[in-house]
């Protein structure tokens, strides 16, 4: 039954007007599910519970065109817009509109210096081929032997405009790691922005990029140990209780190079910001894994990018025969089946996929696991339900407290070393993932169980909320702290024996923290999978609910969670909510694919 509590009536009651009414519900309900738009020309799902004025629309927007409160075709500001079969909110049509505008710009500009940039590579042949030389060596393991890391360079230096997705270890970060150093050696005065949607993302893409072992002189060297990691929302510069930002289309960044990692977790309202603020003339090089989560909010813009073409990884046979010149090694040069002729679609050779993980073995383990998850392959799947079916993965169905307990026990590592450095590093050998926060596999009563076990143990000693060797996980950005949404550190005495919390920043430093001063904390021995996003360990535990019909579950955050291990990964889950998990994928609603073949300038 449906009251006033509705959020998505109060929302279609405001209008006072009973033929939008529907719709209007209909579309806030979208929004909150993450959609950016309601697609009309789909019917509605009667599976869901739906008040009764929403059950016998009619397909299709005839309807609609009648009501005042409606633009047709985005021509006119009301609160809804009616374009192509879909019903946006206004902000959100300007948001997506501003998203393919900007892209077109950068498209444009581009074109303007694509001559030079191809000279540019002939002169610098030597160098560039110096800089791939020492890449990983080919690998007969049946595996896709192209160097598409290779690939994803030569994309990035010679537009303005580049996305690099790959899933965990196909080498992204070293990839962008070689398009800065040919950048640097072109310009040692580039001026270049890292940024990500939290801040541990930001920093760990930077301390990677210092850490980069790169046949480079000692002044690229140095340019990539001057390189400060932000939060997107501190690139552009927040404006205190506004929604708005410094930098904008009016006050853009000022900046010759501009990468954004973990472009998967960006809204679409963000998305839409960061790329208005972005100058004419800079390059900006888009991170991700287009087969982990969306962002919380509404909008799946990067996977939505990754997937308006119908196939990746095509070029001309000429830009194709320019990478091949570049590798010398014959087998893992492109081969001719990726080429196309012509391809009219805007993103057509900006958008290069990694494919070979230097971390995972495709055949085995992890990596088979996690393939198997995102492409819904339900016998591979059921292969590792056997016992002692693979060294790397364990399916846990009857949710053992004996194993849970073992792989507890780890997190004594953490707590009786000494050296908080050291116990930083052992605490991210091992986490425990959680699907959902609520319910007795939830966030709240995992963390709890844990600490008992700890307690229990003599480990610890839960009696305050900041406790001695409490690992905590921040829920906010402390920029006058130098600390991020998503830092997590010990709470450990200092040698005063005053009770503080530790952290190490981007550069390896320790910082001590009074605790009273962190508001917004968690603790940490258990994290949601969307926390985790962007994270690694050495160890993981994910635990799925026993509930059956979970939204929440999808292929997209069993892979995110099974994929923050390198070495081993416990799935707590039954087999019914396995299958259904893995069968179970995210869809959001937008309007990018079809606008890019609709709306091309």
């Amino acid at each position: 039954m449906h009251t006033i509590n509705d959020v998505h009536q109060q929302f279609a009651e405001y209008f006072q007007m009973p033929a939008l009414k529907p719709y209007a519900y209909l579309l806030s309900r979208k929004l909150s599910e993450g959609h950016i738009c309601l697609h009309l020309d789909k019917p509605v799902d009667k599976t869901t519970d739906l008040p009764a004025f929403c059950e016998h629309l009619p397909a299709g927007s005839k309807s609609l065109r009648q009501i005042p409160l409606v633009a047709k075709d985005g021509q006119d500001s009301q609160p809804f817009v009616l374009y192509q079969e879909r019903l946006y909110l206004q902000r959100y049509f300007r948001y997506e509109t501003t998203f393919l505008q900007r892209i077109y710009q950068f498209l444009d500009t581009e074109k303007e210096v694509l001559a030079d940039r191809l000279k540019m590579l002939e002169t610098n042949r030597a160098f560039i081929s110096n800089l791939f030389a020492a890449g990983p060596a080919f690998t007969a393991d049946g595996g896709d032997p192209a160097d598409w890391q290779l690939s994803a360079a030569v994309t990035g230096v010679l537009n303005n405009f580049t996305i690099i997705t790959g899933g965990p270890g196909t080498g992204k970060t070293t990839t962008v790691a070689k398009i800065l150093a040919i950048l640097y050696h072109l310009d040692p005065q580039l001026k270049v922005a890292l940024a990500a949607p939290t801040g541990k993302a930001a920093a760990r893409m930077a301390e990677s990029l210092r850490n980069t072992d790169l046949p480079v002189d000692d002044a690229i060297t140095a340019q990539f140990q001057r390189l400060a990691p932000s939060t997107i929302h501190r690139l552009l510069r927040s404006k205190k209780d506004s929604p708005y930002f410094v930098y904008n289309a009016d006050n853009p960044l000022n900046y010759d190079v501009i990468i954004i990692d973990e472009c998967s977790m960006i809204d679409v309202a963000l998305f839409a910001k960061l790329l208005a603020a972005v100058g004419k003339g800079t390059r900006l090089i888009l991170l991700g894994d287009k087969d982990q989560l969306a962002s919380v909010e509404a909008g799946s813009l990067f996977g939505d990018l990754c997937q308006a073409q119908e196939a990746l990884n095509m070029f001309t046979a000429e830009r194709l025969s320019l990478i091949n010149s570049f590798i010398p090694d014959e087998r893992r040069k492109i081969p001719a089946t990726h080429i196309k002729a012509q391809d009219t679609h805007p993103l057509f050779q900006h958008l290069v996929e990694l494919r070979r993980s230097h971390r995972f073995s495709g055949d085995k383990g992890i990596g088979k696991f996690s393939k198997a998850i995102i492409n819904n392959d339900q016998a591979a799947i059921k292969g590792f339900l056997l016992p002692d079916a693979d060294e790397q993965v364990m399916i846990d169905q009857i949710y053992s407290k004996e194993l849970f307990a073992n792989f507890v026990a780890g997190y004594s590592a953490f707590i009786v070393e000494k050296d908080i450095r050291k116990a930083l590093a052992l605490l991210n050998d091992l986490r425990v993932l959680c699907a959902i926060r609520d319910g007795e596999e939830g966030l709240y009563a995992i963390n709890r169980n844990i600490e008992k076990i700890l307690h229990d143990k003599r480990l610890i000693r839960v009696n305050a909320e900041f406790y001695e060797n409490r690992p905590i996980i921040l829920t906010r950005n402390y920029y006058e702290h130098g600390l991020f949404n998503g830092d997590t550190g010990i709470i450990r005495t200092d040698e005063q024996g005053i009770l503080m919390a530790w952290f190490e920043d981007s550069n390896g430093d320790l910082k001590a923290i009074l605790p009273g001063y962190l508001t917004e904390a968690e603790t940490v021995f258990a994290m949601t999978i969307h926390k985790s996003q962007g994270s690694e360990f050495k160890e993981v535990m994910v635990i799925l609910p026993h509930a059956r019909d979970v939204p929440i579950l999808t292929r997209e955050l069993l892979y995110t969670g099974v994929t923050r291990a390198k070495q081993q990964v416990y799935v707590q889950a039954t087999e019914d909510v396995l299958m259904q998990t893995a069968a179970r994928f995210v869809e959001r609603a937008s309007g990018i694919a079809q606008r890019f073949v609709d709306d091309r300038p």
